[in-house]
C-alpha cells in the first residue's frame, strides 16, 4: 500500500527545506500546506513567543470514522534540525542508503518521521481504512533541549497514548523508557586576598569548588542514574585568590525519583563544604524534563509491539539514554513511546538512511492505526 516513489521523493523534498532550530518558520509553513492538501488542519501555537524559535508547534485533529471504537492516537515528529543544515544535498545510492554530500547533516532525525506521517495518511484514506481519532502534534525546537515541547499548552493535547517517530536503532525497537534531566548551577563565593601577602585573609572559591566536587557521586551513579559536571569556571590573576567560581551540572535517571535524589546530594556536598570553609554557596535547579518507563504490559507498549509485528518485524523494548519529545508528552499525562526509525550517525555530516526504513516506518505507522481499533 505503500508508493515507496512518493514517499522518497517528499523526504527528499523535506529535507531540502533549511530548517536548523530556531530557524523553523519556512518548514512550519510547508508542513501546513502539506497538511492542508490532505483536508487537514493544522494549527499553530503561541509557544513561538516563549521559546523565541521561528514557529510554534503544530496540531492536526483528524476526527475518527464513524462507528470507530479505539483509542485516541498521537503521532509526534519534530520540523527541526542540527546545524549544518542549509543547503542539504540528499542522494540515493546504488545501495539503497540516503546519504547527503557530505558537507551537510542529512535531516533524516526527524523528517524521515515527518514523511512517513505523510504517506501513511495517504494510504488511509486512498485505502479508506477506518481509523479512530488521530491527533499529529509536529514540535519546533527539539533539538534546543525541546523546547517546543516544553512550551506547549497541555490543554491543546487530546489523546489516549502516542508514538514519536525519533528514535535511532532498527525499526520494530520501541524506546520504553528515557532519562530525565536536571540542570544544575552552581555558585561559591568566597572571599579574595593578595596571594603573596596575606592568602590565610582569603577564601579560594577554587579550593572550596574543589572539595565539594570531591564529595559528590558524579559519573555513573548506578545503572539507571548519571551525573555529571560540565563547567568549571572562575579565577583571574594568580596573586589574587579567587573569590567565585560558577559550577554548570547535570542529573539523569530513567526514574525521576533518582533524579531528585541526586540533586539533592549534589546540593548537600555543596552547601556543607562552603559552609566548613565559611564561603557562600548558592544552588538551582530546573527539570528540564521528565523521565519515563513502561513495561511490556503497558497499553502503549502492547499496541506498538502489536504492530511491529503485523508488520513482519520483531519489536525489541530497550531504554534511551537520551530525552526526546516523548519524555514532556509522558510528562504532560499523555503515555507516548518513541519508535526507532533506522536512521544512523545522527548529527553528524556521516548521518543516512536506508529508503527501504522510510518504507517501513510509514507501514508501522498504518498497523498501529489498524491494531489500535483490535482492543
Amino acid at each position: 500500500m505503500i508508493s515507496e516513489d512518493r514517499l522518497i521523493h517528499e523526504f527528499m523534498e523535506l529535507v531540502q527545506i533549511d530548517s536548523e532550530t530556531r530557524n523553523e518558520r519556512q518548514i512550519a509553513d510547508v508542513l501546513k500546506e502539506k497538511f492542508s492538501s490532505l483536508g487537514l488542519t493544522a494549527l499553530e501555537d503561541d509557544s513561538q513567543e516563549r521559546t523565541g524559535h521561528g514557529a510554534g508547534n503544530l496540531f492536526v485533529t483528524w476526527p475518527a470514522d464513524s462507528g470507530v471504537s479505539a483509542p485516541k492516537l498521537l503521532f509526534t515528529c519534530h520540523m527541526d534540525t542540527v546545524v549544518p543544515g542549509q543547503k542539504i544535498k540528499p542522494t540515493l545510492g546504488e545501495d539503497g542508503w540516503i546519504r547527503s554530500d557530505g558537507s551537510t547533516i542529512l535531516g533524516a532525525d526527524d523528517k524521515a518521521g515527518l514523511a512517513a506521517l505523510f504517506e501513511a495518511i495517504r494510504v488511509i484514506q486512498e485505502q479508506k481504512l477506518p481509523h479512530g481519532q488521530i491527533q499529529f502534534v509536529i514540535t519546533a525546537g527539539e533539538e534546543s533541549g525541546l523546547m517546543g515541547a516544553r512550551a506547549m499548552d497541555p490543554a491543546s493535547l487530546d489523546a489516549d497514548m502516542g508514538f514519536a517517530l525519533d528514535s535511532n536503532g532498527e525499526v520494530g525497537a520501541i524506546a520504553t523508557a528515557a532519562p530525565g534531566v536536571a540542570r544544575i548551577s552552581m555558585q561559591i563565593f568566597g572571599k579574595s586576598a593578595h596571594a603573596g601577602v596575606n592568602p590565610e585573609d582569603g577564601i579560594s572559591a577554587i579550593q572550596v569548588a574543589s572539595k565539594a566536587i570531591s564529595a559528590m557521586k558524579l559519573g555513573r551513579i548506578d545503572n539507571e542514574t548519571t551525573a555529571n559536571i560540565g563547567k568549571f569556571a572562575g579565577g583571574g590573576p594568580t596573586n589574587v585568590v579567587c573569590d567565585h567560581v560558577q559550577l554548570d551540572a547535570e542529573a539523569r535517571s530513567i526514574v525521576q525519583e533518582k533524579v531528585d535524589l541526586q540533586v539533592a546530594s549534589m546540593r548537600e556536598a555543596l552547601e556543607t563544604t562552603a559552609r566548613e570553609h565559611g564561603a557562600q554557596s548558592e544552588f538551582r535547579s530546573e527539570t528540564i524534563y521528565p523521565a519515563f518507563s513502561f513495561g511490556a504490559g503497558d497499553p502503549v507498549v502492547q499496541l506498538a509491539a502489536r504492530a511491529v509485528t503485523a508488520q513482519g518485524l520483531t519489536p525489541r523494548l530497550f531504554a534511551s539514554g537520551g530525552g526526546s519529545d516523548a519524555n514532556v508528552f509522558n510528562g504532560l499525562n499523555v503515555p507516548v513511546v518513541n519508535l526507532a526509525v533506522g536512521y544512523e550517525d545522527i548529527h553528524t555530516t556521516k548521518e543516512r538512511i536506508k529508503a527501504a526504513d522510510i518504507v517501513k516506518v510509514a507501514s508501522l505507522v498504518v498497523a498501529i492505526v489498524a491494531e489500535s481499533q483490535k482492543g
